[in-house]
């Protein structure tokens, strides 16, 4: 057997968008995943594109990150990442060279094409996460040649990678139907979360209700403001859950295209005192208001993994989900939430109510819910499920423990 699948491994990983630049849950996976690798003696190299004040090539902690991608705007993006595909390749050869890696791992389509190029340039195996497939994700709004333009890099990058991840069960179900794809060669590789980067401090969590909440409980939403994240249910949802609670408030973390749309919809339901928008916060502005909250609901009408869910898990908030994609993975009712059907306002509001009528009930599933994340989603053990999949791709035996962890029993 090649002496390769006793080593370390080097790993090169095109992700579109990397911190500074954070938009919804890929770069905080591309982060987490990219330094527990790292912790645990890989040598990563990120590929990705310029941001504003960070400089082009830079090393945080052991991972090293190289920034030639010119930046792009969120318009037009299928044809940007055709316009790039060879002028970054070319770039990118130029500060990678072939023998330095023994895999190529990307992160969605945008750079699909770029890492194909990459690949086969440096000779190396490519691996491709699909954290979501644009169709089903924007439901059908996308121009119909701009959605072949993305079904067709989708299709390409599945195809081209001798493993294709998926962080769900339910997306592993959509690549292959949708990619066309052997179901041999799609793994199932959770998102991860950091159990304890998520616990706000008593002062943190003091200060986060004087400023959000009022009388009666708080509850949160926190995310991207985009359609299908279905912030719109959440707020017609209010005005019942209010009566039910009198003095009850709602904090929206998060920015979008659809925010504007959301706060006219607030105003005739006479919510612009019981509602707050944030906008985007960093991690610990985020951490401070989820621990401040009763309870934080995701009212999705397509979610493919739920990392925010491990997020609100790690946090030790009590839960409500909307049952849709990947979310039932990680919220089962009862056990670590609640769940409702997706676009239920009235099952949401239920949902809530629960929660809240019952608060020693919903704390017992938040903390029993934090114990799951701990023993089965943190980076540490997603970097070595990945590390398994790079060793498949690259034809070599398991590296690291072949058994997953086991999470805690049902109570």
């Amino acid at each position: 057997m090649d002496d390769r699948s006793a080593r370390r491994l080097r790993v090169l990983m095109l992700s579109w968008v990397y911190p500074p630049q954070v938009i919804g849950g890929l770069g905080r996976h591309v982060e987490g995943l990219s330094a527990a690798l790292a912790a645990a003696g890989h040598h990563v190299t990120i590929l990705t594109r310029a941001a504003p004040g960070a400089p082009a090539v830079e090393t945080v902690g052991d991972v090293r990150i190289l920034r030639p991608l010119p930046p792009a705007s969120t318009d037009g993006l299928s044809a940007w990442t055709g316009a790039v595909t060879h002028p970054l390749a070319r770039e990118a050869l130029k500060v990678v060279k072939s023998g330095e890696y023994d895999v190529v791992h990307a992160h969605d389509w945008l750079l699909g094409h770029t890492a194909v190029a990459l690949a086969r340039r440096l000779g190396t195996p490519l691996v491709a996460t699909i954290h979501t497939t644009e169709a089903p994700r924007h439901q059908r709004r996308l121009p119909p040649r701009v959605g072949a333009s993305v079904h067709a890099v989708e299709r390409r990058l599945g195809h081209e990678a001798r493993r294709v991840v998926v962080c769900s069960r339910y997306m592993r179900h959509q690549v292959i139907e949708q990619l066309d794809l052997s179901p041999e060669r799609v793994e199932v590789v959770t998102d991860g979360v950091d159990p304890d980067g998520w616990q706000a401090s008593a002062p943190e969590i003091t200060a986060a209700r004087l400023r959000f909440a009022g009388a009666g409980p708080l509850i949160g939403y926190a995310g991207r403001l985009v359609h299908e994240k279905g912030v719109d249910d959440l707020i017609a949802a209010l005005p019942r859950l209010r009566q039910r609670h009198p003095g009850l408030r709602a904090v929206i973390a998060g920015d979008g295209p659809t925010r504007a749309d959301l706060r006219r919809q607030a105003r005739p339901l006479r919510l612009d005192r019981a509602v707050s928008f944030t906008g985007f916060l960093d991690r610990p502005g985020l951490r401070a208001v989820l621990g401040a909250c009763d309870a934080v609901v995701l009212p999705s009408t397509y979610e493919p993994s739920g990392m925010i869910a491990l997020e609100v898990a790690a946090a030790g908030v009590p839960l409500a989900a909307a049952a849709v994609g990947g979310l039932p993975e990680i919220v089962e009712t009862g056990l670590t939430g609640v769940t409702f059907p997706p676009g239920d306002r009235d099952g949401l509001a239920e949902a809530v109510d629960k929660l809240l009528e019952d608060p020693v009930g919903a704390r017992r599933m938040a903390a029993f819910a934090r114990e799951r994340v701990r023993a089965a989603y943190s980076w540490s053990i997603v970097a070595a499920r990945t590390v398994r999949v790079y060793a498949a791709a690259m034809g070599l035996r398991p590296i690291g423990p072949t058994t997953p962890a086991r999470a805690p029993a049902r109570v």
